[in-house]
């Protein structure tokens, strides 16, 4: 019995030791496989770099909003209004491991249960190929609206659901780097800039909600559905100055080459008519002051633009996402 229970142990030592051994091996592998990712770069290096150590920590606040004008005339009645969304602010943490990033935000009055839009936001940026995606349902959009009588939208009269989509494609990416303005995961050292080419997307709804009814029984009754896709082109510069500092500008105008707007006032059906300008606007501001080698801070705005013009309407949505950042490498 002693030589079979001591065979036992020794068998498992030897498995539990294997095991690590093997794990600690894929580890390792892993690891390599990361340097070897990491410290190759299609970029040229006397423009752009890879900031020195393994770890970096990016402590942020970003806050957003969504911002509608319109004006025009619809059934004759002249008509314009001016509203915008409750602001969302965040704070958070981004972890990178060479090149490998997740983060974590929480959204402080969500937590109190005193903010209830519901809103997701993505942005990717790469090398070539960068990407904007947001989802905003929101019920707190307010403002002032006249229709034929003037009156004052109050946050849960209207319900938006609105999707944004941007795509761009960076020509000169061996010199212009976009994660150096928005992840600091490089480091531009010379100012250089790129053109650009993209595709954009915005679709979603604006209707009038059975609070509004309720407490204004005159008021019309509104939906305005939306759809519409753009094809563009544009131009970035990140300028490097006072060695330290870089300052990114960016813009991608698209021309909408496909639309599907329509308006139901009070159940009646009006589809919007060919526009004379259509078209959506991309645009993005950072700044970065590479405090020290390990230490970085700054601030960004990205900006998506929708402008709609025909004879009987002008719309114009804006939706934005700021951002202030301090972070350290490790």
């Amino acid at each position: 019995m002693r030589r079979l229970l001591t065979l036992f142990f020794v068998l498992a030592f030897t498995l539990s030791a294997s095991a690590q051994s093997e794990k600690k091996n894929i580890l390792v592998k892993a690891d390599s496989l990361l340097v070897k990712m990491y410290n190759k770069t299609p970029y040229d290096t006397a423009y752009v770099v890879r900031p020195s150590g393994r770890f970096s920590l990016r402590f942020k606040s970003d806050q957003t909003g969504n911002d509608i004008y319109t004006k025009g005339t619809v059934n004759g009645i002249k008509s314009n209004a001016r509203l915008h969304t409750r602001f969302k602010t965040t704070v958070g943490v981004d972890v990178a491991y060479r090149g490998l990033s997740v983060a974590l935000s929480v959204n402080p009055e969500k937590m109190k249960g005193s903010y209830n839009d519901f809103e997701f936001v993505l942005n990717y940026f790469g090398n070539r190929f960068s990407l904007d995606a947001s989802y905003q349902r929101s019920t707190t959009l307010s403002g002032n609206v006249e229709y034929g009588i003037k009156q004052h939208l109050e946050s849960g009269d209207v319900l938006l659901n609105i999707i944004n989509l941007a795509g761009y494609y960076t020509f000169n990416h061996r010199h212009f780097s976009y994660p150096a303005a928005f992840t600091q995961l490089f480091i531009q050292k010379r100012s250089a800039g790129s053109w650009l080419a993209g595709i954009s997307y915005q679709g979603g709804q604006l209707k009038s909600r059975e609070a509004l009814k309720e407490r204004e029984s005159n008021a019309p009754d509104l939906k305005f559905y939306l759809g519409h896709f753009g094809i563009g082109a544009g131009y970035g510069y990140n300028w490097v100055f006072a060695k330290k500092c870089m300052l990114h500008l960016s813009m991608l105008p698209t021309l909408v080459v496909y639309n599907r707007n329509k308006f139901i006032i009070n159940g009646v059906e009006k589809k919007a008519s060919n526009a004379r300008l259509n078209m959506i606007f991309n645009e993005r501001v950072a700044f970065v002051w590479n405090i020290s080698e390990r230490c970085f801070s700054g601030a960004s705005l990205l900006m998506n633009n929708y402008l709609y013009n025909n004879n009987t309407i002008t719309f114009n949505q804006n939706k934005w996402q700021a951002c202030a950042f301090f972070g350290i490498r490790l």
